[in-house]
This record gives C-alpha cells, structure tokens and sequence, in this order.
C-alpha cells in the first residue's frame, strides 16, 4: 500500500513538475526603457555601457541584485525613444523571459524640449510647448506605444510586463523661491500625469501592468526639501529632471517590487 501511494505521489509531482516547467523556465529578467530606467542621474554608471548610462544604481539593476532571476539584461537607454526599443533592446527577449520592465515615452513626447523650454523661456512659451506635447501625446504617442508592446509580447509571450510611469517634478508652493514660475510648476506636473495617463491606458490594453511612481515620489519632488530629483545642473545638463541614487531605489524600485 505504501508503495502504491508513493508511486502515486511520485506520479502527480512529476506531472505537476511537468505542466510548471514551461513557467519556470520563464524566470530571466530584461530591463529595457529610457534614462528613468538606465539610471541617469543616480551615478555608478557602468563603463561598458557608454552614453546609455546604465547604472548600477538603477532600479533594474538593483531588482536583479535582490531577486537573482536566472538571467538578467539590461538593455535600457539614455535618451531612447519607442524606435529605439525596438530597434537596439529587444535582442535578450525571448521564452525564457519572464519579467519585463520598461520606461519610455517620454523623449518621443518632447520632455527635453519641454523643460529647456520652460527653464529658459518666458512662461507663455513654457504653456505652449506643453501644449504641443500633450497634443502628441494625444496624436502619435498610442501608437508608437502600442508598436513596442506588441513586439515585446511577440518575443516574450510568457513575460510578465511591467511599464513604470513617470513621476510629478515639483512640490508646489515648495521651498523654491527660485527659477521656474508656480504656473509653469503646475503645468509641467499637469503634463505628468498627462503622459502617465496615455501610457498606463496603452499598457492595461496589451495586459501589461501599469507601475505608478507618483505616489512613492510624493513628498520628494523638486522644491520638497528632501528631493529624489534633480533640479537644473548647468554643470551636468544631461542629469537634470531626472532620479538621483535615492529615486531610484525608494521611487522606483518599491513600485516595481510590489508589482512584479
């Protein structure tokens, strides 16, 4: 009788076993994205990886430290756009992939732009260049979204996707008492929540989920007093506006370790 059970225990582990591997197997990591998902502006970038700046600070690379997937690529960029993604990223995608994360939308709409705008120009110019991005935002953006989430579903059809968002750059009526007007502040948040809003729509239609960062970044934004963001540096241009050391670990990280 023992014998018969065990054989019988035996015979359903192995066909339980046998139906998860597929799973199990989708184990491996692939980071993909913008400068939010490489880490500009958190430093410990890794020399291998030139003008994408990929930190080691990130939150990919700090995700994979922590979880230790069966394999991990980060293939994320400063400065990428959609077309990047697709182009140069998705190399490591594949069966075995079973969690993606991804950053992006924000340089086809403009955000570098935006912001050079609104820094240096009058605040009627700063109101007209959101405008234009949100009008591209409500034109071209879904679909040039909806382009690299079918072609990462294609590649890795057994991943989990996680597409983060963006966070609000400043605490109005904050401690500034400098640079930008509170209008301009509020409309660049406005725009925010503007492009967050059009992504997390686009990645709920593909099955992908939606990771919120601006939440965590609440009580962190520019003007905050304890802020996770870069504000202007004249001195390193490409770093301003964007996650330091602790946005990346206590903004972004959280929200992908809650979802994912």
């Amino acid at each position: 009788m023992t014998s018969l059970l065990l054989a019988a225990a035996f015979a359903l582990t192995g066909a339980t076993a046998a139906q998860a591997s597929p799973a199990a197997a989708a184990t491996g990591y692939v980071a993909l994205g913008d400068s939010y998902s490489s880490g500009v502006g958190a430093g410990g970038y890794i020399a291998s990886s030139g003008d994408c700046k990929r930190s080691t600070k990130a939150y990919p690379y700090l995700w994979a430290a922590a979880h230790s997937p069966s394999s991990f690529h980060f293939t994320a960029c400063s400065g990428a756009r959609t077309s990047d993604v697709v182009a140069n990223q998705l190399g490591p995608l594949g069966p075995g992939t079973g969690l993606v994360s991804l950053s992006i939308g924000g340089n086809d709409a403009g955000f570098a732009d935006v912001m050079t705008t609104c820094v240096l120009q009058s605040e009627q110019s700063c109101i007209a260049r959101i405008n234009t991005a949100k009008a591209y935002v409500d034109s071209t953006l879904p679909g040039r979204l909806d382009t690299v989430y079918s072609a990462i579903s294609a590649k890795a059809p057994a991943a989990q996707v996680v597409v983060l968002g963006y966070p609000r750059f400043y605490k109005l009526n904050g401690s500034c008492v400098a640079g930008l007007t509170e209008g301009e502040r509020s409309a660049i948040n406005n725009a925010a929540d503007y492009l967050d809003s059009a992504i997390a729509k686009r990645a709920a239609d593909h099955g992908f989920t939606f990771g919120d960062v601006r939440s965590t970044f609440t009580g962190h934004e520019i003007c905050s007093g304890s802020s996770w963001l870069h504000s202007v540096n004249w001195l390193n241009i490409g770093e301003s506006y964007h996650p330091n050391a602790a946005g990346q670990s206590g903004g972004y990280l959280p929200v992908l370790n809650r979802v994912a």
